[in-house]
């Protein structure tokens, strides 16, 4: 089963190109699924199926235009302030090199014009490679929307396969916790960015709308992406009122949203559809970021969700929910 389990992951990360679209696909169809059933029932399927992928793209459409508003509008502001930021990063490098630091030198090795030559293709690449991977995963999902009536019947067909009526099962169940997972993870990201651009207006930061629009944007990406929302208003904090004081005093404001939001009121709110211990929400985030990147980071929970909510519905592998799950006493299925 070890070794097995490890050229599953090999297999995974090598064809990322193959898995990472179709499971971003399938995380699309079980959420946009009920809309296009209720199209259907008023429309003729594909005019139901053209209105759903209208609607959908235009949703990821807002949400990209959203994130790049507010990074694109934070970098403006650091490169209008850029004589300023000069002299606060030389008092800084003076008071590490009194210190032992040569800043420098360090600054000079690493983050030279050749370092940034070999960084813009690679910058061209991600943005070529993620516009492909978001054209793959449009058509998948098209392909699937089509064909989730027809997969249902072959699954739901008595007497020709045993374990149809256990996928056909889990699959709905596990739709339906993605749908309430997400539906809360949005309702916690944009509590959380109305709370962030509240606390940075009163504590003074510039740019408080922007710092909200990126918390509640990387809030979609658990454990990794409220660090980085923490992180970089911190950073510009100390910038901005040269203080270091007044950074960790944002530091810590910002770390309490985000814990209370995410760790106290955004598990009573999802009840069992984030039925994952915490040990196993950080690690999904990890492996499927080791696996599949930025892509993985965000579809990691998901994925882990799936594969519990699967292994509730046959006694055989129930030992795997209840070993993955957050211990919770789960009704037998």
């Amino acid at each position: 089963m070890i070794c097995a389990l490890i050229l599953g992951g090999a297999a995974l990360s090598v064809a990322r190109p193959v898995f990472a679209p179709v499971a971003f696909a399938l995380f699309v169809i079980a959420i946009v699924w009920p809309f296009q059933r209720r199209l259907q029932a008023v429309l003729p399927k594909i005019l139901a199926l053209a209105v759903s992928i209208v609607v959908t793209t235009l949703v990821v459409m807002l949400f990209g235009s959203l994130i790049s508003w507010g990074i694109s509008r934070v970098v403006r502001a650091v490169m209008n302030d850029a004589a300023r930021l000069q002299t606060l990063y030389a008092q800084m490098a003076d008071w590490l090199e009194n210190h032992g630091i040569i800043l420098a030198g360090l600054w000079a090795e690493h983050f030279n014009i050749r370092w940034l030559i070999r960084l813009l293709p690679e910058v061209t690449n991600r943005i070529n490679s993620t516009a492909t991977f978001l054209f793959v995963v449009l058509i998948y999902v098209i392909l699937g929307l089509l064909e989730v009536d027809e997969a249902a019947r072959k699954l739901g067909a008595t007497g020709r396969w045993p374990a149809g009526h256990v996928l056909l099962l889990g699959g709905a169940k596990t739709a339906a916790k993605l749908r309430r997972f997400m539906l809360v993870r949005t309702l916690m990201s944009a509590m959380t960015g109305v709370l962030v651009w509240a606390f940075a207006a009163f504590a003074g930061l510039d740019l408080a709308p922007e710092w909200g629009v990126i918390a509640f944007a990387f809030n979609y990406i658990p454990v990794i992406g409220p660090l980085v929302a923490t992180v970089l208003p911190t950073l510009y904090a100390m910038a901005q009122f040269a203080s270091w004081e007044m950074g960790l005093t944002l530091f810590l404001g910002l770390n309490l949203i985000q814990f209370l939001v995410g760790s106290y009121l955004e598990p009573r709110v999802a009840g069992s559809a984030l039925s994952l211990s915490p040990f196993m929400i950080l690690f999904s985030v990890f492996f499927w970021t080791f696996l599949w990147g930025i892509a993985g980071a965000f579809i990691g929970v998901p994925i882990m969700i799936a594969i519990v909510t699967m292994c509730e519905q046959h006694p055989a592998s129930r030992w795997v929910a209840d070993l993955l799950g957050s211990g919770a006493e789960r009704a037998p299925p």
